[in-house]
């Protein structure tokens, strides 16, 4: 089911209109198959209940995991030019080099987690040149970088839609391409300060509750960040719709992430989130289509304070608790390994019933 439309707004809304709900008998016969493995009832915890919610998502009580892939989009943000981040904004086109390398740490993880890695840039400053051999940046620019949300709207009504088709788009690249989950990655200095504004306006939170670090921000410099972000949001305190949200406070790559996730959930593929700023894409997705949250998998919880708001928000538990912040995929990749070992177990391992025992018979 790849859209072709190329009216932004229209692919997006026939998008949401293909979302389904989780497939709740796939997942109640998955959650029977997995109660007849040779094992104490429920013994595998978190295991089975995501082989059970993969299952629910794919449709099907016989879950597969075998193509995985992430995403990263990189932008850059107009915000990051007040001094919220501790690096400049020459890093984000730094890091694609690193992503297009294989040698950032979200490269590293997906390599181990045998996942494919795709690199789109959705509006880099200063696009750095890909060397030849490496992974190729997809370019999917919208515009070179945002405007600062402090002074004015992020980017246009319109510039915001084309981001988010964009993430559909991508999303039915690596599907038709036979990927069967995704993890979200991103790049963009000055991104924790958008997905602030964003998190706190979409929840309507105090921004002080889902402001953090971010690059690692601490002191006099962190409560300059939460005023900035406090500022942002009475700098737009007139808007209230979400798409006007996204393009008054930012940011493309968000904006993108947003589309991957509705576009992976129209196709039924699991979308394993990472941390606090791919879920502030995953909550402008769940504000536009709130069914898209059954494709959703938390893969990690970041130690950024509006993260774990987040996550409540969505009725969302993560699968690992590690303490990472450092983003870019790097917790999505990680837990890809315990969403496919939990598929397996569900597919592979054998039950009572194979044994010729009666299910109730214990197991030590």
């Amino acid at each position: 089911m790849t859209h072709h439309s190329t009216d932004p707004r229209a692919l997006v809304e026939a998008t949401i209109a293909a979302i389904p709900h989780l497939d709740v008998e796939a997942s109640a016969a998955a959650a029977g198959a997995m109660d007849g493995k040779v094992k104490p009832l429920r013994s595998l915890g978190e295991l089975e209940r995501l082989a059970t919610r993969v299952a629910g998502i794919q449709g099907t009580s016989r879950p597969r995991v075998d193509h995985p892939a992430v995403i990263v989009c990189a932008a850059d943000h107009g915000i990051a030019r007040s001094g919220v981040s501790a690096y400049p904004q020459e890093v984000t086109a730094l890091m694609l080099r690193g992503f297009a390398a294989g040698t950032a740490a979200v490269g590293v993880l997906a390599a181990q987690a045998r996942a494919r890695l795709v690199v789109a840039d959705l509006g880099v400053l200063d696009p750095p040149v890909i060397a030849p051999g490496q992974h190729a940046v997809l370019d999917r620019r919208v515009r070179p970088g945002t405007a600062n949300s402090l002074q004015e709207p992020a980017m246009t009504l319109a510039e915001a839609e084309q981001a988010v088709a964009h993430g559909i788009g991508l999303a039915n690249l690596l599907i038709d391409d036979g990927a069967d989950l995704v993890g979200l990655g991103e790049m963009g200095i000055g991104n924790t300060t958008t997905a602030s504004a964003l998190t706190a306006a979409l929840l309507e939170r105090d921004p002080a509750r889902v402001t953090g670090p971010g690059t690692g921000v601490s002191g006099d410099a962190l409560a300059a960040k939460v005023a900035a972000v406090d500022k942002v949001l009475r700098r737009h305190a007139d808007v209230t719709d979400t798409w006007h949200v996204l393009a008054s406070m930012g940011g493309l790559e968000i904006a993108a992430l947003a589309g991957v996730v509705l576009g992976c959930a129209a196709r039924q593929v699991p979308v394993v989130l990472d941390g606090f700023i791919t879920t502030a894409a995953a909550v402008v997705a769940w504000k536009l289509a709130p069914t898209c949250v059954d494709a959703m998998i938390a893969g990690t919880l970041s130690p950024e304070p509006g993260h774990a708001v987040q996550l409540e928000a969505l009725g969302l538990e993560p699968v690992l608790r590690l303490g990472m912040r450092l983003g870019e995929g790097s917790g999505a990749a990680l837990a890809i390994p315990v969403v496919r070992s939990a598929v397996a177990v569900l597919a592979d391992m054998g039950s009572f019933a194979d044994l010729g025992l009666a299910q109730d018979t214990p197991t030590v």
